[in-house]
């Protein structure tokens, strides 16, 4: 095919739509790109973002135009860090002629945490992520989910030799008026559990691991409070969202628990 040819085909999603209904965000999901994020340990730590690119669209267009979301994403570097997303978002809305755009990025993070007594040391991942958005203004909202260790505070109570424990899921998404590092967030959360999780345990730290949770017993309530008073002390955090759920060990489904606070 040749230039004119490529030039002259039909664009269907330039196409007027009559049905008038406006669509909140339309856009390409699941993209894998590399992108930088600023590590207190070692400044920056290189990692996979998984990213979704979403516009708003008005309810004369027929559909927008995906390829030129992946554009944008190419166009702003070979590796992306959190501070191009201003750059990014407003390069989306001009490129795809838009009021409002969106980016939301998930990726691993790592950080080196050593045993509780051995000093062993090992890389611990956690999912993390930041929600973007140019509406005018532009706020950025940062995303932490850290697995932890709980202890049935009603199982210690009512047993004679011991009290069922388990994985728990502490998920947050928080707003701040400056510099939060990802491990000052995930260290809040893990200090709120029964016991933080480690990569390396040798006999003695799994010993303080065990004896650790069962002094602090947690149900998935006391961990949204336990993470809420820590949000609620520190001035930089301004809104926040906490979600917990219990991966419950003797019994069939999962304990559950949310809470939502705005500080402004």
């Amino acid at each position: 095919m040749d230039k004119n040819q490529a030039t002259n085909l039909p664009d269907i999603q330039k196409t007027e739509d009559t049905r008038n209904i406006y669509i909140d965000k339309v856009g390409v999901r699941g993209v894998k790109f590399p992108i930088q994020v600023l590590d207190r340990a070692d400044e920056r730590q290189h990692t996979i973002g998984n990213f979704t690119l979403t516009v708003d669209l008005p309810s004369h267009f027929k559909g927008t135009h995906m390829s030129r979301f992946l554009e944008v994403l190419n166009e702003t570097g070979k590796v992306i860090s959190v501070a191009a997303l201003p750059k990014m978002l407003q390069h989306l809305k001009e490129k795809l002629k838009a009021e409002k755009a969106y980016v939301q990025v998930r990726f691993p993070f790592f950080m080196e945490k050593k045993a509780p007594v051995t000093g062993k040391s090992g890389m611990m991942e956690f999912e993390c992520g930041f929600d973007a958005v140019i509406n005018g203004d532009y706020t950025i909202d940062m995303f932490v989910r850290v697995p932890v260790a709980t202890l049935c505070p009603c199982s210690k109570e009512i047993s004679q030799y011991g009290a069922h424990n388990q994985r728990g899921w502490v998920t947050v998404k928080l707003h701040a008026n400056d510099h939060v590092w990802l491990e000052e967030i995930i260290e809040m959360i893990e200090s709120s559990a029964s016991c933080a999780l480690f990569p390396v345990l040798k006999r003695p730290d799994e010993k303080w691991v065990t004896e650790t949770a069962y002094e602090n017993p947690r149900f998935v309530e006391d961990m949204v409070r336990e993470v809420a008073l820590k949000f609620d002390g520190d001035d930089r955090i301004r809104r926040y969202q906490i979600e917990v759920e219990n991966e419950e060990s003797i019994h069939a489904h999962n304990a559950y628990a949310f809470l939502e606070r705005a500080k402004d």
